[in-house]
């Protein structure tokens, strides 16, 4: 298959409320962190910029924080797009929540697929729900991203309104995602790691 470069964007900026504070990035799934298994995930790329605190990880992967702090995931994935290093600059984007572990780097090559000729795709759970797993123009969202002062509390959704964006259903768990303590069980099967 022959894809053009991309470039990556992890967000990992949440406070994890529902799992009282805890880091998601850091949290353990059958032995390695959800940070690591997003980064697999987008392997690839010829940037990476994990919105988030810094950590262990390789030196090609970036750290910044979104501006403005903890203003949600639309502030945080434009964030991390101003901050990809490329050359040449990539033509698409991928992004993905560092919660949702059973997203491969197949499921976002189906992506980069089913976004030829669109703006962008997202992925979609099995009740239709989008999900944060998509790819995106990078020159369609430069183009739509209001200004900084305008970026705290925007709704990723409404942010991306004027895309036309296809959806891409899951397969298995890759909708899944990590909220809850319960929600790492469930993924885990129960397991001890």
């Amino acid at each position: 298959m022959d894809l053009a470069p991309f470039g990556a964007v992890v967000l990992s900026g949440g406070r994890g409320r529902r799992l009282g504070g805890a880091d998601k990035a850091a949290l353990q799934l059958r032995g390695r962190s959800l940070l690591d298994r997003a980064l697999d995930a987008v392997e690839g790329a010829c940037g990476v910029v994990v919105v988030g605190e810094a950590r262990s990880a390789p030196a090609s992967v970036r750290f910044v924080v979104e501006e403005p702090r903890y203003a949600g995931p639309a502030a945080a994935l434009l964030t991390g797009a101003a901050a990809l290093e490329c050359t040449p600059s990539p033509q698409t984007l991928a992004v993905l929540a560092v919660d949702m572990p059973e997203v491969s780097a197949a499921t976002i090559d189906r992506l980069r697929v089913a976004a030829r000729g669109r703006d962008g795709s997202v992925l979609t759970g099995p009740d239709g729900r989008r999900q944060l797993a998509l790819v995106l123009d990078a020159a369609r969202l430069g183009q739509i991203a209001p200004e900084a002062d305008a970026r705290r509390d925007l709704a990723l959704w409404r942010l991306l309104a004027p895309l036309d964006l296809v959806e891409v259903a899951a397969t298995g768990g890759e909708h899944l995602d990590v909220d809850t303590w319960s929600d790492l069980d469930r993924l885990a099967g129960h397991d001890d790691d």
